[in-house]
């Protein structure tokens, strides 16, 4: 049994760490959050000691490692996506190994940072790359590998998930902590793509705003037009008033289908982390580099390669 720490324990995706780490079969010894809205916790682990002061848990996490039964393994990281680097680095620097959320960081230097502290402290760094475990993505990975080499696949990636105005008001509406919408609701598609079609070889962004962005994308073995929103009032008709979520892959006018099949990924990839094949620093680098392109780049004007929605927004 390992013993875990949790930062971010309020957050939104927080209970899927604690479930995966008790359905593993292991101990949430610890978490941390500001805010104190953690109730969730009595159901999972509710022997776990908690703070609100980052000080306080960091003091609690070495003095737990004066015991070897109660020293700390892993920690877990879901805080805001500003707060990942210095969460990581004060992870590996209490002696854990840390498995955090992605984005990982904004930028490829702060990849290299990561790089030097696990060195330094000798621990690793993984992240939760989930869609790599999903069953229709490893048998579109294994159709694209099988298919000859020059194949070339064409693909349309939409993907909307409504929003309220509480969403602006939040760390996740400030593109200096999220670090805008592409990177916040994207970055594990991005990942998705090069973990199936290869490298990028080209990134041209066509739109980007505080809600919505789209471009293209030319993998090793496709070409991608992409479009990300949270906006409602981008909802396809025949979604609108129904569903808040539109996710859609078009692969050679083929639409895979993976609406089903996420509830336990975090579990898989917490069973690869512990089982030591889970995904680190330098798997997660192709999407970092991509995200870090789409958010500082200039858009282009609209063109052939442009995602169908698009022509909603001028129309």
């Amino acid at each position: 049994m390992k013993n875990f720490a949790l930062i971010g324990a309020a957050g939104y995706i927080a209970p899927r760490h604690m479930r995966a780490i008790k359905d593993t079969g292991n101990r949430l010894s610890v978490a941390y959050d500001i805010n104190d809205s953690v109730g969730i916790i009595d159901s999972l682990a509710p022997g776990a000691e908690f703070f609100t002061a980052f000080e306080s848990f960091y003091e609690h996490g070495h003095q737990l490692k004066r015991s070897p039964s109660s020293a700390l393994d892993y920690v877990s990281i879901c805080s805001p996506n500003h707060l990942h680097h210095p969460h990581i680095a004060a992870g590996l620097r209490l002696g854990c190994d840390v498995i955090c959320e992605k984005p990982l960081v904004p930028t490829p230097d702060l990849l290299d940072e990561l790089e030097r502290v696990e060195r330094e402290s000798g621990k690793r760094v993984f992240t939760i790359l989930q869609l790599r475990h999903h069953e229709a993505i490893l048998r579109l990975r294994e159709k694209v590998a099988n298919a000859p080499a020059d194949t070339k696949f064409d693909v349309d990636l939409t993907y909307i998930t409504s929003r309220g105005r509480w969403y602006a008001a939040s760390w996740k509406g400030d593109p200096r902590k999220s670090f805008g919408v592409a990177t916040n609701i994207g970055v594990h598609f991005f990942d998705m793509l090069h973990f199936i079609f290869g490298r990028v070889r080209s990134n041209v962004v066509h739109h980007s705003s505080d809600d919505k962005a789209a471009g293209f994308l030319e993998y090793e073995r496709a070409r991608v037009r992409w479009f990300l929103s949270i906006d409602a009032g981008d909802l396809p008709d025949e979604v609108k008033g129904k569903k808040t979520t539109y996710r859609s892959i078009v692969v050679n006018e083929e639409e895979l289908e993976f609406s089903e099949g996420f509830t336990d990924l975090h579990t898989v990839s917490y069973q690869e982390i512990l089982a030591g094949r889970g995904y680190g620093l330098a798997d997660a680098r192709q999407a970092v580099e991509t995200v870090h392109v789409i958010r500082t780049a200039q858009p282009s004007p609209a063109h052939s390669d442009s995602h169908p929605f698009l022509k909603r927004l001028s129309s």
